[in-house]
């Protein structure tokens, strides 16, 4: 998932970031890839706001003339697609760890966008709720 930014120089020196889709996420650099690499930690960690609170994330818009671009990783992309999907099919983590046959202790793993997981794991819970994982180089 490529997210647009909005980099901003500030009057103090320094460059701001904003995510247009994640208003939540904001951070700061003494220089733009500086504030560039910030922002990939801004973005997750407004990312929990949105896993903590069970309300589905915002997906990238179209980028636009003068933004930039952070990238998520593969596996949190893949976290924030089965995230989405469980609120959009009303399934709770209990149901989920019912259907895999695993423990709803590994199912609150696959959901934590800090835990470092398998991207099988992930593709595995989608299947069983009717999705594919797809992954695609550009």
């Amino acid at each position: 998932m490529l997210y647009p930014v909005k980099l901003t120089l500030q009057d103090v020196g320094n460059y701001a970031v904003k995510f247009p889709d994640i208003p939540e996420a904001l951070t700061l650099g003494d220089t733009e890839d500086e504030a560039l690499r910030h922002a990939v930690d801004a973005l997750e960690t407004a990312l929990d706001f949105y896993f903590d609170h069970g309300r589905p994330v915002p997906l990238p818009s179209p980028v636009k003339r003068g933004q930039r671009l952070v990238e998520l990783p593969a596996s949190v992309s893949a976290k924030v697609l089965l995230h989405n999907e469980l609120i959009a099919q009303d399934v709770r983590p209990a149901e989920l760890a019912r259907r895999l046959s695993i423990p709803r202790q590994n199912v609150s793993r696959l959901l934590d966008p800090r835990h470092s997981t398998k991207i099988d794991n992930i593709a595995d819970a989608l299947k069983v709720l009717g999705k594919t994982l797809e992954i695609r180089a550009v």
